[in-house]
């Protein structure tokens, strides 16, 4: 092959060392000049944003296209956040303005004006040069739409509460709720007391593609397996319930009938298979109280077992609704609970900052743009300070 890389790279069975060798085998194809011809035959012109989240490989894509093509990019150093274990972000400085000289910045907060809110987005530019400097922010002088709410510490959850079901200024609009990055299982606990909130998922599906490695439809515990995947995706399953529900049906010590879910999983523990695992799935899914806190998971869960053939088809086919979804992309929901990680370039009319005292200033400054309408800041102390950051540059 022209790129270098082995044939099972691409079924991404090792994400961590198969998106490495992918990202080199297309280095590889770029540095001989294989595929000039297409891009000037089909392209005039490349324009790149967040750009400040390239890591030094992808950079050496983008420059190397570059020879073939005019080319734009546009970034913001500070939301580069993307940069962790082998991911090695670029210099601005010293790789970017070197290859593409700025240009010029940005300084109207168009986003914010579109809305009837410039006055929030004349306030958040002042923000960015206070991060940039590590000038503080008095939380106290800032405009109306900005909602200050004094907590006691981290697990004050009467007050983080209050925040997470912040209503939007607007009728069915969005809300952000963003926490810190280091603590998957406290975007579960917030959303679950936030009305109607869902978890955002990172893009390798990470629990999803976990529970599937392990899971056996033939195994003796696979009912209790699959009942407590459905609790750890959906809110008021009582997993424990029913699973001891489910050994009274099974020894028929039963002494009222079973409702539809507890069918459904009967059904599965007689006779598994992908069919009825959908089925009990559904059926947890349709029970008064029950709501899809996880949805992307439960989703991809279904879509996986509607593609199995047989028993052991389940990983198989949960790798590629996972691939799929990537191409698929995310649809933003009213309430949503993540890390500024998940969600970096989604925009709602509220953003809601959880754990901001947990945050340093690049994450803090993405968590307090992701709203144009409203801004809602738990924090334990009104001033807010944090090292200098470098600025950011906007190049061409």
């Amino acid at each position: 092959m022209r790129s270098g890389h082995a044939e099972a790279t691409l079924d991404l069975s090792d994400p961590r060392n198969d998106y490495p060798a992918i990202r080199q085998g297309t280095i590889n194809i770029l540095a001989g000049n294989h595929l000039n011809d297409v891009l000037q035959s089909t392209y005039a012109r490349l324009f790149v944003d967040e750009y400040q989240d390239c890591i030094v490989e992808q950079h050496a894509m983008i420059s190397k296209i570059a020879e073939v093509l005019p080319t734009c990019v546009l970034g913001d150093p500070m939301q580069a956040i993307f940069g962790w274990g082998t991911n090695i972000l670029v210099d601005w400085h010293a790789d970017v303005q070197s290859r593409f000289p700025p240009a010029g910045e940005l300084d109207t907060p168009w986003r914010w004006r579109n809305v009837g809110a410039e006055a929030l987005g004349r306030w958040l530019l002042s923000v960015r040069a206070a991060l940039q400097s590590g000038q503080p922010i008095d939380l106290r002088q800032a405009p109306a739409e900005v909602e200050l709410i004094e907590i006691a510490g981290e697990d004050d959850v009467p007050r983080q509460t209050q925040a997470a079901n912040t209503r939007s200024p607007v009728e069915g609009g969005s809300v952000l709720i963003v926490c810190d990055a280091r603590r998957p299982p406290r975007h579960r606990e917030i959303a679950a007391r936030a009305r109607g909130a869902v978890v955002v998922e990172n893009a390798d599906l990470t629990d999803f593609i976990r529970f599937a490695a392990s899971f056996d439809m033939l195994a003796p515990t696979a009912a209790d397996d699959l009942i407590d995947f459905a609790g750890s995706t959906m809110t008021g399953v009582g997993a424990a319930q029913m699973k001891q529900r489910l050994r009274v049906l099974l020894s028929g010590r039963e002494r009222s009938p079973p409702n539809d879910a507890e069918i459904a999983a009967l059904a599965f523990a007689r006779t598994p298979s992908p069919t009825t695992a959908v089925t009990l799935l559904v059926e947890i899914n349709r029970q008064a109280g029950v709501f899809p806190l996880r949805p992307a998971l439960v989703r991809s869960a279904i879509q996986a077992f509607n593609g199995c053939i047989d028993a052991n088809d389940f990983h198989e086919m949960a790798v590629r609704t996972r691939e799929q979804s990537r191409v698929k992309g995310r649809a933003l929901p009213r309430r949503a609970v993540g890390s500024t990680l998940l969600l970096k370039g989604l925009e709602a009319d509220v953003a809601v900052v959880i754990d901001t005292d947990q945050l340093g200033a690049r994450d803090l400054y993405v968590a307090m743009t992701r709203g144009s309408r409203k801004l809602v800041i738990c924090t334990s102390d009104p001033i807010l300070v944090r090292p200098a950051s470098q600025p950011p540059i906007y190049s061409v």
